[in-house]
């Protein structure tokens, strides 16, 4: 008889492939699967609808609640009375002074009878929880980011990490085995609350890649970076400026939403500069596609800042994007990234984001037609040999197994 599992996520099924391939691994290895995700973004709704349609697995999607707002208001409040006073603040009220999905996700989750419920994100956590706690079953967490450390320092931010924090201290300790989508991140939640993470990396699978390796030619050099949406805060800035000091001709294509008009601004300095010519604007695309998009380029772009903890110790999706496209990836010099470049070795270059001369003479060495054919070349075989979907699960499967083990209550017909 194979177990149950229900995976709790606050996003839409299109924006969170973690969820997909999590889903789709747990699935194919026996296990009977229900994702409850939120059915929010309009813009995500077709794609949603075409995924829902095309997996093996159930999906419940659920609607913002109309209390949400109200309850996140009173909350927000009484957190605070709380806090000004010296007591603690209960997780339910942390939980819902975000204006998070929190008691819908709850509701859904609540209702479904599982052996494992495995929350990602923190508005998941107590959804989760609750429905674990409901019928007698294993409690499980994702740690895509280090969620109380995302905090930049921004008017307010210290209440919402409070309250992050807050909801991962009332809950993680109960989880039976948990998960981090890097090293570092892992090892911050050990710290904090003595959990001991597996390390889960952002890799995709071998089905996705291309079937060949694109023939390069470093001139001009191609560089791309991605994202759902665009920022000032993603290491641009001096990329751009290094373009400008670098002899190699080197073009840039940036994808992502421009809804705060961050991408404007990009292509304002880049015309400051000289090159407005060579940076251009992309609209978003589907997951599904960001492989083989990202294998039109020469180079891909990894430039995390330490605006906050989190991105100073994540270990991001596009990295592995590129690796497993053949594309070498520049990286700025983060402590996740720099422990993970070794690793990497042709396929990848760090810089210091401080230095954007340093950053030119990078560009001007991959504009080299021999150099960069020797770094696409590793890439393609570390995306082949190590770094995806088809290798990674098997440390997720190996922890969903153990858990249930420990807690003596044997996986059945389920593979390892």
């Amino acid at each position: 008889m194979s177990r149950a599992v229900c995976i709790v996520s606050p996003g839409n099924l299109a924006s969170n492939p973690r969820v997909l391939k999590e889903a789709d691994a747990l699935h194919g290895a026996g296990y009977e699967v229900t994702a409850v995700v939120c059915n929010y973004s309009d813009a995500l709704r077709g794609e949603d609808d075409a995924i829902a349609a095309s997996v093996p697995w159930k999906v419940v999607r659920v609607n913002r609640a109309v209390e949400e707002g109200i309850a996140a208001r009173a909350a927000t409040v009484l957190a605070k009375i709380l806090l000004s006073t010296g007591m603690p603040v209960p997780a339910s009220v942390a939980a819902c002074s975000a204006r998070a999905p929190v008691m819908p996700l709850t509701r859904a989750a609540r209702q479904i009878r599982a052996d494992l419920y495995i929350a990602h994100y923190i508005a998941a956590l107590p959804a989760a929880a609750a429905a674990a706690r409901r019928h007698g079953a294993l409690l499980g967490f994702d740690a895509e980011d280090f969620h109380s450390g995302e905090g930049t320092g921004a008017p307010g931010e210290p209440f919402r990490m409070q309250m992050v924090e807050a909801v991962e201290r009332a809950f993680l300790p109960s989880c039976t085995y948990t998960t981090a989508a890097s090293p570092l991140i892992g090892e911050a939640y050990a710290r904090r609350y003595g959990v001991s993470p597996s390390t889960v990396l952002n890799v995709f699978p071998l089905s996705m890649a291309p079937s060949q390796p694109r023939q390069r030619n470093a001139r001009p050099l191609r560089a791309y970076w991605f994202s759902q949406t665009i920022g000032l805060d993603r290491g641009l800035q001096p990329f751009i400026e290094a373009m400008a000091k670098a002899r190699a001709a080197v073009t840039l294509d940036i994808r992502g939403s421009n809804r705060w008009g961050h991408g404007d601004a990009l292509l304002a300095l880049a015309h400051g500069l000289g090159i407005g010519d060579r940076v251009n604007l992309l609209p978003m695309a589907s997951p599904g596609e960001m492989l083989q998009l990202a294998a039109q380029y020469d180079i891909g772009l990894s430039l995390e800042t330490d605006v906050s903890e989190n991105r100073r110790i994540c270990l991001t999706n596009k990295i592995f994007t590129y690796l497993l496209a053949g594309v070498p990836v520049v990286m700025s010099d983060t402590p996740a990234q720099s422990r993970l470049a070794p690793d990497l070795g042709a396929a990848a270059r760090l810089c210091s984001l401080a230095d954007p001369a340093g950053l030119a003479a990078i560009l001007d060495e991959l504009a080299s037609e021999v150099v960069l054919a020797e770094a696409a070349a590793e890439a393609w075989k570390l995306g082949r040999e190590r770094y995806n979907w088809d290798r990674e699960q098997a440390i997720l499967l190996t922890s969903v197994a153990a858990a249930f083990e420990r807690m003596g209550r044997p996986v059945g017909r389920v593979a390892s």
